[in-house]
């Protein structure tokens, strides 16, 4: 935990710079002695005895697992085999299994490994080779990161069960949208979904209405269907730059929802802007081919309480200017702390 008097800001930086890594946090001097039941592969620090480090080590297999143990890491290594039986000392106690950047495929994966982790809360199974996705029968599960592999396929009813997964990452593989087609129906509880850098054709079908955060980036995205965002009332956050948005491809007012904060349309083929809700707070829209400013798409109505309160805009490598803009616009757009065309 933070002492109480280190400033805020600096909280906030370490949070972002650790967001990606968050379960590699101590120097390897900190671990200090080892369990005496602990793999000799791998430490187990006295002082953290439900943990064992074997991260970084050229291992070509995952070691057998110790009862007592908790917290599993072993990313950073060479491990291509799981063989069965090296989970069976926790298959019930094991919460956190990491096994980022190694060269794991499905067929190396035994029976009577992942499959038996009824007690995992956490999976981060990154930077792999894996085609399929890799689910343990656990219901506990709360985070999955299965980024930067080879998925192809993420059929319907693998989350049924898991009604406390919050956060699912799947960035950096080559998923569909019929592959994904139904597979996020489960999770009642999803706050967070990132399906960006796949070959998706729109946005995925089927996701909880709870949802808070989607990210669709670098995909073949060209319109979003009516009434799309209407069956996400939490939603605050959408991001889908570098996609082939067209103005066809969006219903009016598709984007004019009370929830959304952020919203990210940059690098697509839009020609106008699409009409927001007032609440909206950031709007990204530079890299499209933009041709006209209509202060209609930010504020219908102008008055003492009607007003947008964007603070973010952006309209840089498009083709308006400063001059494009109506003498209304600082009377809607009077929360604006920057707006960019160059």
């Amino acid at each position: 935990m933070f002492p109480l008097q280190v400033p805020l800001l600096a909280m906030l930086v370490s949070m972002v710079l650790c967001q990606y890594d968050d379960y590699d946090y101590r120097p390897v001097s900190m671990l200090g002695p080892s369990g005496p039941n602990c793999n000799k592969e791998c430490d187990c620090p006295i002082n953290f005895p439900s943990a064992m480090y074997c991260d970084s080590r050229k291992l070509k297999f995952v070691p057998v697992v110790p009862t007592g143990i908790k917290y599993l890491y072993l990313q950073n290594n060479l491990i291509q085999d799981i063989k069965a039986g090296v989970f069976d000392n926790v298959t019930d106690t094991l919460r956190w299994l990491v096994l980022d950047n190694n060269q794991i495929t499905n067929a190396k994966i035994e029976k009577g490994t992942i499959d038996k982790l009824t007690g995992l809360e956490k999976l981060f199974f990154s930077f792999n080779e894996i085609t399929d996705a890799v689910i343990p029968p656990s219901k506990s599960l709360d985070e999955l990161k299965m980024t930067n592999n080879k998925l192809t396929k993420f059929p319907s009813g693998l989350l049924t069960d898991k009604e406390n997964l919050t956060s699912i990452s799947l960035q950096h593989n080559e998923l569909t949208s019929d592959a994904i087609s139904g597979a996020f129906k489960g999770p009642k509880k999803l706050l967070s979904l990132d399906v960006s850098h796949n070959k998706l054709k729109k946005l995925p079908a089927g996701v909880p209405a709870s949802l808070e955060i989607l990210y669709a980036d670098y995909n073949d995205i060209e319109g979003v269907g009516a009434g799309y965002l209407n069956k996400l009332p939490a939603l605050q956050y959408l991001r889908m730059s570098h996609n082939k948005l067209v103005d066809g491809g969006l219903p009016a007012g598709v984007f004019n929802v009370t929830s959304l904060i952020e919203l990210d349309l940059s690098f697509n083929k839009l020609q106008s802007i699409p009409e927001i809700n007032e609440q909206l707070e950031q709007f990204y829209l530079q890299a499209n081919e933009i041709n006209k400013f209509e202060l209609t798409s930010f504020c219908k109505f102008i008055g003492p309480l009607n007003y947008s309160r964007l603070r973010h805009l952006r309209l840089d490598a498009n083709n308006v200017t400063h001059n494009s803009m109506p003498p209304e616009s600082a009377n809607c757009l009077r929360q604006a702390v920057d707006i960019m065309f160059e």
